[in-house]
């Protein structure tokens, strides 16, 4: 082999199944060898990683950007910096930005914006009522994927109605495209939040009253029944709730192609927290009662949750604080401290750092068909590595984010367990701890390496596509009725 850009050696290499002593050799934007040290090409550089480990980079599905529409949040540059300096070498952003990501016009503003990015990316574009006939243009434009927001959230758009649910669904099963799911009841939600709002309560524990886990539960049966009775392809987004994980067991076990996330917060986070911290741990769904924190992680383990991701969702700190809870935003950037929570995890013995891989990487990019060129660290797969040092301690502070977002629950929080270097295809995107300024702007779209397995649509013949056909396959014209011939000539 002749010379190669870069060999890393001496690393602890981690994938899903194993952990092994090898060095990685790096050429371009892929991986050319993983072995012994003595095997190794030579090189333009030399990398030593004694006694750290290499990760495949972590992929969050869940991410908000902000961009177009709320750069007081967060931009592209921003949010993708925060990814970079947490490990994160791909993400997925979701369409809730202003305008939102539902017509080709608004995603070209989105892919624009993107161009900034140093880290590589997804884009879910919006299932709604309004956005059902886009949906072919969007993929054909360059969306990966799509997101209904059945509970309301940031940007209020309307949750679609079950018939548009249904109908984005049949579209979409046998394209084999998936489609993430914020799943709470919002007829619940609004109603609770009214009441409650009617009576004066603006306490933080308000917002946890007005979506109980029957809003959640609900939803995502509803969610399923439909992807069943379809074969859509489904992703529930931010697990929150041990109460609903029953329904997605079940589903599971009846084949139906869902893969779920939880965040952080909810395997490590509660309302006792909630009562300290107030608004800025104002997000949705909510933040719950403490017992839900163990089942979380227990489905993590056993594979009922697929993967964790962040809900990275940015705001400027006085809408964080404000003292009416209804008047807080929701949500806090996430993305560039996952990586170091999850590893204080490992370090805990919750988990292994294979389970930590096959959660924060080998499973994501399985569900978006990204598995291969991403997601392994194997000959022929994109260098997206995260370096890591499993013995670095630190406290977390939010005001060392790369996020415009400066508020954090995490902060002063203890971690065991940092990224140190991160690359995206072959480039140090963050290295020594720091971000590497220059890069902004390598990010580029997985649409390209995107290859979703054989979709299994279900149920075709009562498409709404096939049922705007008579029987022979001829779409029925109106023909004006003769009421005479009908009723006979007695009128």
């Amino acid at each position: 082999m002749s010379q190669v850009d870069l060999v890393i050696r001496g690393a602890k290499v981690v994938s899903a199944d194993q952990i092994i002593d090898a060095s990685v050799a790096i050429d371009g934007e892929r991986i050319v060898a993983v072995g012994h040290d003595d095997l190794m090409p030579s090189a333009r550089e030399e990398m030593r990683a004694d006694g750290l480990y290499l990760l495949p980079g972590a992929i969050d599905s869940h991410v908000h950007f902000r961009d177009p529409g709320y750069p007081n949040k967060e931009t592209w540059k921003t949010g993708s910096a925060a990814a970079a300096c947490g490990g994160v070498t791909t993400v997925f952003e979701m369409p809730n930005t202003n305008p939102p990501t539902a017509t080709v016009d608004a995603l070209r503003i989105k892919q624009k914006a993107a161009e900034s990015s140093y880290v590589d990316f997804g884009i879910h574009g919006l299932l709604g009522d309004d956005t059902i006939d886009q949906l072919e243009a969007l993929l054909d434009a360059g969306v990966t994927s799509f997101k209904a927001f059945v509970g309301n959230t940031f940007g209020n758009l309307p949750a679609p109605t079950d018939g548009a649910l249904l109908e984005g669904f049949e579209k979409l099963a046998p394209l084999g495209i998936r489609t993430v799911v914020h799943a709470e009841n919002s007829s619940i939600l609004f109603r609770r939040q009214k009441r409650m709002q009617e009576e004066g309560r603006i306490d933080a524990m308000a917002h946890l009253a007005a979506r109980p886990a029957v809003a959640e539960i609900e939803a995502i049966n509803r969610v399923l029944t439909l992807a069943e009775w379809t074969g859509a392809r489904v992703h529930i987004a931010h697990h929150s709730s041990a109460d609903s994980l029953f329904v997605l067991r079940d589903f599971k076990r009846r084949g139906v192609d869902v893969t779920a996330e939880t965040c952080p917060q909810y395997v490590l986070l509660n309302t006792d927290h909630m009562l300290k911290l107030g608004g800025i741990l104002r997000l949705n769904p909510p933040i719950r009662e403490a017992r839900n924190n163990e089942p979380l992680w227990d489905a993590l383990l056993d594979g009922t949750i697929d993967m964790i991701a962040t809900d990275h969702a940015p705001h400027a700190p006085d809408e964080k604080t404000r003292p009416n809870i209804w008047e807080c935003d929701c949500g806090f950037p996430g993305v560039e401290t996952q990586m170091a929570l999850m590893l204080t995890e490992v370090n805990r013995e919750r988990a292994s750092l294979m389970d930590y891989v096959r959660w924060s990487s080998v499973n994501p990019a399985r569900a978006w068909g990204i598995y291969g060129p991403k997601g392994v660290i194997a000959p022929g797969a994109h260098a997206d590595i995260a370096i890591v040092d499993m013995n670095r301690t630190g406290i977390l502070s939010q005001n060392q984010l790369q996020s415009i977002s400066k508020i954090s629950p995490w902060h002063g929080r203890a971690v065991k367990g940092y990224p140190l270097h991160t690359l995206v295809r072959g480039r140090f995107v963050m290295r020594d701890g720091k971000l590497v300024k220059d890069a902004a702007g390598w990010g580029r779209s997985v649409k390209s390496i995107q290859a979703m397995p054989a979709a299994k649509a279900r149920n075709a013949e009562h498409y709404i596509s096939a049922i705007l056909k008579t029987p022979d396959g001829v779409r029925p014209t109106a023909e004006p009725v003769d009421v005479g011939s009908v009723f006979g000539n007695e009128m």
